[in-house]
């Protein structure tokens, strides 16, 4: 231990140490201006010089070490070896609530020759004086632990009740209960939200960087300093079961327990999300798919199959927009194709992909004929998955009685396993039976997009919304359109459902032509059931 001479005509030197565990504490007047605020005043009837304070927001329990307050207090001491500081605090809570960490600080506070003081415990260096501490530092300890598990039992309890009172995730805000408590509520950012989901379900957004992309191009998401959204927190999103009205704590061993908040999708589409994410395995789109070139990596070279890039070339006077090819061993290669013309016989393409206005009614017949049966079979299913439901039950049943005579740790694990299995289809079926087996939608809702989707592809791509762009392309080609740069776009293959509408109006054109006439309802509704 250093030991350095204080001289009596300077005042001593003293250092302030302030600690909360919660924002809360400096409403109950027990924050870090009230601990310092009195820590000055204890200073100034010492006749102690306080020449900094270190304050600390983090819980008491754990490595002080760990504390940005603590380690920038004791790096203070050893760049003062020369000084024999006092080191004040509030109350001895404030200086550690663990009995380990709590002797060990003070072992650390003697090394460095330091005095401690504090305003409601007398520090004295004598057998008994370590004793009280000791005493002291313990019973601290017992406390932060007693009021830890009471904590936790407590929100245990509110969790089982079905009310999440963890931070709230985003799309959610806290809304205070009449009868007191707190509820998740939807907030403005919700619907944000609820798009990326639908949208990775229904396979609008492919991959979970795409939902990333999304959500970095929205102004009111968090974003780190560079204006990133980590893929991390994307995954967070996509797996969590909030958004679907349930509750999972693993640590707890709740699993997706149904929650009193309303929900933002229903939890056969958070299912669907989740399927996908296990068994994903497209390629992620390409990074530099924008609004200036919505062709590029979507377009190949026809000569070489390489797929086309785009770029700004700049010109005397103004700036030109060019696709090329940028494989080298292709004849083709870095030959420009204006962006005017390669785009402009996109939309002539997809212009001639319009089907003709009457056989376009009869697929939206044929679609107004599925949803019909669809509703008229809806206490089928509803009972069905009642049947179903009682099932799973007696299954999950005999599982916990094997699981509590189990005495392998494999056995056990296997049989945990298959419940929280069995678990996940049980939400499912009690969700179907609670809905009655219903549409979750009006046909009209449910089809609007579709319907107007193919009766006018071209309509989609001229929206000003980059993802629509995305959409056209993936829903009627299969795979990359070639295009020559002298000849323009070769044959490309067309999605499956939009190929047979187009033969199906290209055969009943040739009817109409030969025969005069339009066919009758009679013939409309066989080629209706022929189609399905």
């Amino acid at each position: 231990m250093r030991d350095f001479a204080h001289n009596a005509d300077t005042p001593q030197k003293a250092v302030i140490y302030c600690r909360v565990s919660t924002t809360g504490q400096d409403a109950e007047g027990n924050g870090l201006d009230s601990q310092e605020y009195r820590c000055r005043q204890h200073a100034e009837a010492k006749g102690y010089e306080v020449e900094a304070v270190f304050p600390d927001d983090v819980s008491g329990g754990g490595d002080f070490m760990k504390r940005k307050g603590m380690v920038a207090l004791l790096a203070y001491l050893d760049a003062m070896p020369h000084e024999n500081y006092v080191v004040i605090f509030d109350d001895l809570k404030r200086y550690a609530r663990d009995t380990e960490f709590h002797l060990s600080l003070r072992r650390e506070m003697m090394a460095r020759n330091a005095t401690r003081e504090c305003l409601n415990f007398r520090f004295e260096d004598t057998p008994e004086g370590e004793f009280n501490e000791t005493i002291a530092a313990a019973a601290n300890t017992l406390e932060r632990k007693q009021n830890r598990r009471q904590v936790i039992q407590k929100m245990r309890a509110r969790v089982e009740k079905g009310y999440y009172c963890f931070a709230p995730v985003f799309g959610y805000t806290y809304k205070k209960l009449e009868g007191g408590g707190k509820v998740l509520t939807p907030n403005k950012d919700a619907p944000l939200i609820k798009e990326a989901l639908q949208g990775f379900a229904s396979g609008r957004f492919q991959t979970a960087t795409e939902v990333k992309r999304f959500l970095e191009g929205q102004p009111s998401f968090p974003k780190n300093t560079a204006g990133v959204v980590h893929i991390q927190s994307v995954f967070n999103i996509l797996n969590c079961p909030l958004y679907a009205g349930y509750i999972t704590i693993e640590k707890w061993g709740v699993h997706l327990h149904k929650g009193k908040h309303e929900p933002l999708i229903h939890f056969a589409t958070w299912q669907k999300i989740q399927d996908r994410l296990k068994g994903n395995a497209n390629t992620p789109a390409r990074k530099d798919f924008s609004e200036d070139f919505p062709l590029r990596g979507f377009v190949t070279c026809g000569c070489c199959g390489h797929p086309l890039t785009a770029a700004w070339a700049k010109g005397r006077n103004a700036l030109y927009a060019y696709y090329f090819c940028q494989s080298k061993p292709c004849p083709e290669y870095r030959k420009s194709i204006r962006k005017e013309k390669i785009e402009g016989d996109f939309e002539t393409l997809l212009r001639d992909l319009q089907p003709a206005p009457h056989v376009f009614q009869i697929v939206r017949a044929m679609f107004k004929t599925c949803w019909e049966s669809f509703r008229l079979d809806a206490a089928q299913r509803a009972s069905k998955a009642k049947a179903e439901r009682l099932k799973l039950e007696k299954k999950v049943d005999k599982l916990m009685e094997r699981l509590v005579s189990a005495d392998s740790e494999t056995l056990v694990t296997a049989y945990e396993k298959q419940i929280k299995k069995l678990e996940v289809q049980k939400t499912r079926l009690a969700e179907d039976a609670a809905s009655g087996g219903k549409p979750l939608a009006g046909f009209e809702n449910v089809y609007r997009t579709a319907c107007a989707f193919l009766a006018n592809p071209y309509k989609l791509w001229l929206s000003p919304v980059l993802d629509h762009k995305r959409v056209v392309q993936r829903l009627l080609f299969p795979g990359r359109v070639a295009y020559c740069r002298n000849e323009g776009y070769r044959t490309a293959e067309i999605a499956e459902p939009i190929r047979l509408l187009g033969a199906f109006a290209a055969s009943d054109s040739k009817v109409v032509e030969r025969v005069g006439f339009e066919p009758t309802y009679a013939e409309a509704g066989r080629f209706t059931v022929c189609w399905i």
